[in-house]
């Protein structure tokens, strides 16, 4: 058995391993990077990017069938469904080679193929590889969930690992999961004519947890789609051209339909399984999860750090990407002696490229805070939303009774860039007179989001 030896091992060559092995080695240690394959990180391959491409196609199709609104007149729109999925895989390709040019300035002697498994808190087995470290980063990211009802149904079921890889378009489909990739694919298929119904067990959809935004969003959804919320699955069986599913709403109401494909978009879990986290000594929870600090990723009982989608906090690519980079200065400063990095987590800011975009921002909502003031606004007859044709959804804002900003959520257009506002203002600990103290351009959506915080400075003089 081949036998390596270093300062820091790290399992797994995604967003947050790729980070973790640029910051371990940029701290002095000698590190290697472990990958099963296929690599290319979730986001570049089956995530963000192949996503958003669907979803621009969807956009290009959507605002075509409404040019009338302009006085513009489309005769008729054909979607090439081949076509769609062509230009997905070829420009998703194109993000992966891009990440993969990059793990090619990485020396071959310090790169592993191979499941990486446990020994104990010192040591992995790769494959036929036996590698000892000194300290290690488990970034092993994660794959999709597939509910139990749903195993068995072989190529009819989708998960948001394969739905890149289909030919064409189906004519029906059903989406398991209201959350971002499940609401985001839905619609985007639903905008490219197919037939989309879209099932979630619970009352938020999209992230949004306000009331007044869960009613508008689904509402504005039920536009591209049949939505069942608050709905379970309660069968699934392969029939003569697709999927039969069998499923029962919160009231107890029974239903049923005929699908040429189901996509399980219900979630991500961490790939942890194979580790054989027990050998190397870790204290785990009842889920399976190593328990770590929250700001070094350092887990408890043994010299390993976790980060990513692996530690399944915020499995969102720009957090991945930070706690890559803590994790690889501890796992150096662990293997190497020196302190550990322990920052601040980052002002939460999670975002969904529907049509309008949503965003939730910091503090979650609370319905029962009685120490927060709330500010809202609506788009849908906000100036620069009613020029574009884009005039849905609405602001919500929180502040605590001195009129520091807390959080929000959104749906609306430009949400992706009204969130950031957000989120920025958050982090430096601005008031609601900070942003009303700031200039805004007329016409721009920028004053919706005012009109929001103007609403919460009309409940503070108030008080």
């Amino acid at each position: 058995m081949p036998e390596h030896s270093c300062d820091v091992a790290i399992i797994g060559a995604g967003t947050a391993g790729i980070a973790a092995y640029r910051a371990a080695t940029e701290a002095g240690a000698h590190a290697v990077l472990i990958e099963r394959g296929p690599g290319g990180t979730t986001c570049a391959r089956v995530g963000c990017m192949p996503s958003k491409l669907l979803i621009a196609a969807a956009d290009a199709a959507h605002a075509a069938r409404h040019a009338d609104l302009f006085g513009v007149r489309v005769d008729s729109v054909r979607v090439d469904g081949a076509a769609v999925m062509r230009r997905v895989r070829e420009e998703r390709d194109r993000f992966v080679g891009a990440v993969f040019e990059s793990l090619g300035h990485i020396p071959a002697a310090r790169r592993i193929g191979g499941e990486a498994r446990f020994l104990d808190a010192r040591t992995l087995a790769v494959g036929e590889h036996r590698v000892a470290f000194r300290s290690a980063v488990i970034a092993t990211g994660s794959s999709p969930a597939v509910p139990k009802p749903l195993r068995g149904l072989g190529d009819r079921l989708l998960t948001t690992d394969t739905i890149f890889e289909i030919d064409d378009l189906p004519d029906t489909l059903a989406v398991l999961g209201g959350g971002a990739v499940g609401i985001e694919l839905a619609q985007a298929m639903g905008r490219l004519g197919v037939a989309v119904t879209l099932i979630d067990s619970g009352k938020a959809i999209a992230g949004l947890t306000h009331p007044d935004l869960v009613h508008a969003a689904a509402e504005i959804f039920a536009e591209d789609m049949t939505l069942l919320r608050e709905t379970e699955i309660e069968g699934a069986e392969s029939v003569d051209g697709g999927v039969r599913l069998t499923w029962r709403t919160a009231d107890g109401t029974t239903g049923a339909g005929r699908f040429a494909k189901v996509l399980a978009a219900a979630g991500r879990p961490p790939n942890l399984s194979g580790l054989d986290l027990g050998a190397a000594g870790l204290d785990l929870d009842e889920d399976g999860l190593p328990r770590f600090d929250p700001r070094s990723f350092v887990c408890e009982g043994a010299p390993l750090v976790i980060a990513g989608d692996a530690n399944a906090a915020r499995p969102i690519l720009h957090e991945a990407s930070r706690q890559g980079t803590i994790a690889g200065r501890n796992a150096a400063a662990l293997a190497r002696g020196g302190s550990l990095t322990a920052p601040e987590p980052w002002t939460p800011l999670a975002m969904v490229f529907t049509h309008p975009q949503t965003a939730r921002v910091g503090a979650a909502y609370d319905r029962k805070a009685t120490d927060r003031l709330i500010g809202d606004s609506d788009f849908c007859d906000q100036g620069r939303a009613r020029i574009d044709g884009m005039n849905q959804g609405g602001v919500r804002l929180w502040a605590d009774h001195a009129g520091r900003l807390l959080g929000g959520e959104m749906i609306g257009p430009a949400a992706e860039h009204l969130a950031h506002i957000l989120a920025d203002a958050i982090t430096v600990g601005a008031r609601v007179q900070d942003l009303l103290d700031r200039p805004v351009y007329h016409p721009t959506v920028e004053e919706g989001f005012r009109s929001a915080v103007s609403a919460l400075g009309d409940a503070m003089a108030d008080l």
